[in-house]
């Protein structure tokens, strides 16, 4: 596994509202120069995760994004994977997007894979965004 750019800013947006979880709507703008996230690939990243239904949004003055789930219902998993995708370090050990790859023919071997893929997967969707706080 390893994280785009897009999950880390999705990360570092989502941690900022779960600070600020007050029910009142952020702006990206607000989000992007705290973070120090571009506007307008924050802006792709959020759209994002509304459709994931993380977040909602309104639009126009006083507008922007709030989460839509609590903190401590949106692990770190999650994320990476809406953006990322597998979280183990081969397909052919993936729980979520299995497809296969040469190293199945080596039996240990996709079992030290498979024991890395459950310590982070045990590791991230452990970790709530409440946690981050």
């Amino acid at each position: 596994m390893k994280l785009t750019t897009r999950s880390e800013y999705a990360l570092l947006a989502l941690i900022y509202l779960s600070r600020r979880n007050d029910g009142k709507l952020v702006s990206v703008e607000v989000i992007a120069k705290a973070q120090k996230i571009p506007p307008k690939f924050l802006e792709q990243i959020m759209l994002t995760l509304k459709r994931a239904r993380f977040l909602r949004s309104a639009k126009g003055q006083g507008g922007g994004f709030s989460l839509a789930v609590s903190p401590d219902k949106i692990n770190l998993a999650e994320i990476i994977r809406l953006f990322d995708g597998p979280l183990a370090p081969t397909e052919s050990v993936s729980k979520y997007f299995y497809e296969p790859t040469p190293i199945e023919k080596e039996k240990k071997l996709i079992r030290v894979f498979k024991d890395i893929r459950d310590h982070v997967s045990a590791k991230l969707e452990g970790t709530t965004l409440a946690d981050m706080r």
